[in-house]
């Protein structure tokens, strides 16, 4: 029995395959799932004019993950990527239950090069 056996480093290899594949495979049609709508809000409208474009994206997107699915999408290359924990509001329900909790949201900022520009319709 061995005290200091090799395990160790084959799982940490194994996890940086499964980490790359998994990166991957974003880039094979899999940006849809990171970003799943445009966000419009009044707040959110009024910032594209400084080249701001805010999306709902998943809770498991990350920063490069977003930057890869636009640039997939929409064709632009992204100069920053922001991302925004919302957390779930607590609601008046009327019924006996008295209060609900709204669901947990993610979005993203996605700020653009001066002169690229999102067309949504």
């Amino acid at each position: 029995m061995a005290l200091f056996g090799g395990k160790k480093k084959e799982q940490k290899e194994m996890h940086a395959r499964m980490h790359r594949a998994r990166a991957m495979k974003h880039g094979d049609g899999g940006a849809h799932e990171v970003i799943r709508a445009p966000w419009f809000s009044e707040k959110a409208l009024i910032v594209t004019e400084k080249s701001v474009y805010t999306f709902a994206v998943s809770s498991r997107a990350t920063k490069t993950s977003v930057a890869g699915a636009i640039k997939e999408i929409y064709n632009v290359e992204p100069k920053c990527v922001r991302i925004v924990n919302l957390p779930g509001k607590p609601k008046a329900m009327r019924t006996k239950r008295g209060v609900g909790t709204r669901a947990a949201r993610r979005k993203a900022y996605v700020y653009l090069n001066a002169g690229d520009s999102i067309q949504f319709a």
